[in-house]
């Protein structure tokens, strides 16, 4: 059984890494892991297209980050409720000829944690974008999953990919494609363990997803709620540089002005009440806190406890 003490314990089988890969806590009565999937090496206009150049240099100087590309972190999370073992999004899984072999590292870091897919009850997707979805769609993987898994997307999530518009985003080339084949790819595979929903749903006691919209039509976060601690689960609506320059656009963003709005509302929400944040693309293991001056918010790394 999944638990903070037994996934932090290193497996005699774990992959043999200079830095972790997996950081476990609790929330409340519910266990949560954090899991690297690794790293994306994107530009670094990709964080603030629609930013001067200098301005984005200065940004970048600053965080002592080169100015002209670096690694993303992937975050993927898995929680146990009641009897509900819940991953929340699979990471990139296969390199659809993008040249990312550090990222798509999921799968096999869970198993060095002791964690067996067939424990696996929910998946919940944050979006479709291929960083999330992918591990499902290893070759071996479904059939290694509880036959009545359950895979919560929304609704407007899964109608979007039916005919995708990237007229708004700024991607890197063959980007585009590789997002389009991949959400094809999943449907096609998993349509049968889909349930879709509209704004919102409890997975499992404290843990429930919300559509957000803006990064897609359909993104979500997941908020975990338990005694009196609480933790979101931001997926792709807060990135590193968000903190800082909340009305730049990412360049995977569909709806660039819709996410930021998004963003500083969430933003504003995590600083009011104080609990954790985790996102999928924020340096691992990503857990923090938000604090804010207006509409200029700070990011507070959680002290790691271990």
């Amino acid at each position: 059984m999944f638990s903070v003490e037994n996934a932090a314990t290193p497996n005699p089988s774990a992959l043999d890494e200079l830095v972790p890969s997996r950081y476990a806590l609790t929330v409340g009565d519910i266990d949560v892991l954090v899991v690297s999937d690794g790293v994306l090496p994107l530009p670094t206009k990709m964080l603030g297209h629609n930013a001067k150049q200098v301005e984005r240099d200065k940004w970048f100087d600053g965080m002592y980050l080169p100015r002209d590309a670096f690694d993303w972190a992937l975050n993927a999370m898995l929680v146990r409720s009641a009897d509900h073992t819940i991953l929340i999004d699979a990471g990139l899984g296969m390199d659809p000829d993008l040249h990312l072999p550090r990222a798509g590292q999921l799968i096999g870091r869970l198993g060095a944690a002791g964690i067996d897919l067939t424990e696996v009850t929910d998946v919940v997707i944050t979006h479709m974008h291929m960083d999330h979805i992918g591990g499902l769609l290893l070759d071996g993987i479904k059939e290694r999953l509880n036959p009545n898994l359950q895979i919560h997307i929304a609704a407007s999530e899964v109608e979007f990919w039916k005919s995708p518009d990237f007229t708004r985003t700024s991607m890197p080339d063959g980007f585009p494609d590789a997002l389009r084949a991949t959400a094809k790819k999943f449907w096609a595979e998993y349509s049968k363990y889909i349930r879709t929903f509209d704004d919102e749903r409890e997975v499992a006691p404290g843990v429930r997803v919300r559509r957000t919209g803006g990064h897609t039509p359909g993104h979500s976060v997941v908020r975990i709620d338990s005694n009196g601690e609480a933790l979101t689960f931001a997926g792709d609506a807060v990135f590193a540089v968000g903190f800082d320059q909340p009305t730049w656009h990412n360049g995977f963003e569909h709806d660039p002005e819709e996410a930021a709005r998004v963003r500083i509302g969430l933003l504003k929400d995590l600083a009011g009440t104080g609990e954790l944040l985790a996102a999928t693309h924020l340096p691992f293991p990503s857990i923090g806190r938000v604090s804010a001056d207006g509409e200029v918010f700070r990011w507070v790394p959680a002290f790691w406890d271990f």
